[in-house]
């Protein structure tokens, strides 16, 4: 292996922590927003879209191109993989919950539970993950562009 394809496999590990980081900041940005007392308004609408749509590609494509090449030189992290699975499907599970109370301009304080209901388990699914995978992802050959494997952030 060339010095550029070991920095290439190297890379997924990053790319994985970097939307990750992206994605916490992205929800943070949104609930101190919230904490500040701006309302749900349209600002609020358009961002929790496009964190949504963030959240939910991200996932989207774990499940599609990530997960299915790990499973396949990774048979042993099975298990592991159909736990991750199991979380992208609550936390859309969250997401929509969230997204009916913004565009219902429910209350605040209703806004900030959906909102802190989603960082604990976002967080969690996502320490999980990277204590999972970061190591295997060191080494996993494929060769994809990340935006699409890991989402557009």
């Amino acid at each position: 292996m060339g010095e550029g394809d070991e920095a290439r496999l190297v890379a997924w590990s990053r790319e994985l922590r970097g939307v990750h980081n992206r994605l916490r900041e992205a929800l943070t940005v949104t609930r101190e927003a919230l904490a500040a007392g701006q309302p749900a308004t349209r600002d609020l609408l358009l961002f929790c879209h496009g964190f949504c749509a963030a959240l939910t590609a991200h996932h989207e494509g774990e499940d599609g191109r990530l997960f299915p090449a790990i499973a396949a030189q990774h048979p042993e992290l099975h298990d592991t993989l159909r736990n991750l699975r199991q979380d992208h499907s609550m936390i859309a599970y969250l997401l929509g919950g969230l997204q009916a109370a913004v565009a219902r301009a429910a209350p605040p304080d209703e806004l900030d539970r959906h909102l802190e209901g989603l960082a604990a388990i976002m967080e969690s699914h996502f320490r999980y993950e990277e204590r999972q995978l970061l190591t295997v992802l060191e080494t996993l050959a494929l060769d994809a562009d990340p935006g699409t494997v890991l989402g557009p952030l």
